[in-house]
């Protein structure tokens, strides 16, 4: 079977998604009705995307006041494609940059492309759920004070799971003392439309802002946008970069299904928007009296609407299993299943089915483990927020260096020659350079044994092993 005949069969199985990309599989523009035969390279009358004199420099200005940023860069290589440039253009080798411990593993890919010095702001974190929440500006304050010599400031909002921090007042903080702030919004490129969401950090004062269209909005996958504001950014050095990492060939599919979910957005946002604010407050208001079915109870603090956090772990349920439940019993694919919770994300290109399939799942469930006696397997798990691993080698050199496979029990006391990281979401658990802890360790088997995705660990007859720096 094929990429195409498989990808045709998924579409068939009526499998429902709770995840990206946030068109939903639905053609909703014309771009994404139909694609192949607007499959072209750059030939005459079509603009250059590195070199943009033309329609793709209005199409981008035009994006630029859609979102009321100074300028907007298109960007056919993810969020990842800005944040590798964002990161380049203000910082350079042996600089310092202040970043959010739960920042994207590209971030950190692009500390060790410039060989960059990392301090972190750790959020807060909910130990409950397991999770990161908001950065503060406080901590902002406290951590440039500790390292004045920070070119810039660097934090994740929304997070994965829908967190947004007071970007307004930690742009304060930042500029106050002459520094840069970008903020990773992958996560919200549809924050600004509506007033019951958060603005968008474009209007809040960061200088740089990254968004993912393609995670919450009808584009296509891989289709991101960099937003640009204020003085302190060297443009001409960020339009460097931008030609070092984007692909000279970009798609202009994509750059159509760009346009078009910018332009649905200027012109039908607002009331796309409200719908799905009615259907997503109907649909928690069915939920509110589950007992074993816990929705994230805190839904108004600062938090994106349509990042639903789901937990069964009072019905003996870690992430992993409910994730499979939803998805072999009812066909519901999740976005994202963690210890403790599975993530399911809704878009403007939700209808109303996906909010009652969800919906009468999860009150199915329920109704079964109100009867059900098995004992509960309701365990505390070790909280990630209480690691804080200790970083003795920049990463640019960690991962460079010589290193050897250890078991994991082994591990403690060693240097990381690698990341280890859940994927979704992305977010390194262990970063070249970091020292292995004993709350690491017992985190990382805890994963492995509930069969969560992680990364950089080599499994061997039920055994983990992982890769460490060679002692000298």
């Amino acid at each position: 079977m094929n990429l195409f005949d498989k990808l045709q069969k998924h579409h068939k199985d009526n499998i429902y998604p709770y995840h990206m990309p946030g068109h939903k599989r639905k053609p909703m523009t014309d771009t994404l009705k139909r694609v192949a035969d607007m499959d072209i390279t750059e030939i005459d009358g079509f603009d250059n995307l590195n070199h943009p004199e033309d329609m793709l420099l209005e199409i981008q200005q035009y994006a630029a006041k859609v979102y009321g940023a100074e300028e907007s860069f298109f960007l056919v290589g993810g969020s990842t494609l800005g944040i590798l440039s964002a990161i380049s253009a203000v910082a350079q080798e042996g600089d310092t940059i202040l970043i959010g411990r739960n920042c994207h593993k590209a971030v950190y890919h692009a500390a060790y492309l410039r060989k960059l010095r990392l301090e972190y702001l750790w959020p807060e974190y909910d130990n409950q759920w397991e999770l990161f929440m908001q950065v503060n500006a406080e901590l902002v304050e406290r951590q440039l004070d500790l390292y004045p010599e920070a070119k810039a400031v660097l934090i994740v909002s929304p997070t994965y799971e829908g967190f947004c921090s007071d970007i307004k007042a930690i742009a304060k903080v930042v500029h106050d003392r002459g520094k840069i702030l970008i903020v990773d919004e992958a996560h919200g490129a549809h924050l600004g439309f509506h007033p019951a969401w958060p603005q968008s950090a474009v209007a809040l004062g960061a200088d740089v802002v990254v968004q993912s269209l393609h995670k919450t909005l009808p584009s296509m996958t891989q289709t991101a946008i960099m937003h640009i504001c204020g003085k302190l950014v060297d443009r001409d050095k960020l339009r460097r970069f931008l030609t070092i990492y984007q692909t000279s060939s970009p798609s202009y599919v994509f750059m159509s299904s760009m346009e078009d979910a910018i332009s649905f957005m200027d012109k039908e946002g607002k009331s796309a928007m409200e719908c799905f604010k009615q259907m997503w407050t109907i649909m928690l208001q069915k939920l509110q009296g589950c007992e074993f079915i816990e929705i994230y109870p805190d839904m108004e603090r600062l938090r994106d609407k349509g990042k639903l956090l789901i937990s069964a772990h009072k019905a003996g349920l870690d992430g992993q299993a409910l994730h499979e439940i939803l998805l072999s019993r009812f066909g519901l694919q999740m976005e994202m299943a963690q210890g403790k919770y599975v993530l399911a994300m809704f878009t403007v290109a939700d209808e109303q089915d996906g909010y009652d399939r969800l919906t009468e799942a999860l009150l199915t469930l329920e109704k079964e483990f109100k009867v059900q006696t098995k004992e509960s397997r309701n365990k505390q798990l070790i909280s990630w927020g209480d690691c804080r691993a200790k970083q003795i080698v920049p990463i640019f050199q960690a991962w460079d260096g010589d290193w050897e496979w250890v078991d994991l029990d082994s591990s403690q006391g060693r240097c990381a020659g690698d990341f280890v990281n859940l994927y979704p979401p992305g977010i390194p658990l262990v970063v070249p350079g970091e020292i292995f802890n004993q709350t690491m360790v017992s985190i990382i088997k805890e994963y492995c044994a509930l069969g969560l995705p992680v990364h950089g660990v080599l499994m061997e007859e039920e055994k983990c092993a992982v890769r460490v720096l060679k002692d000298k």
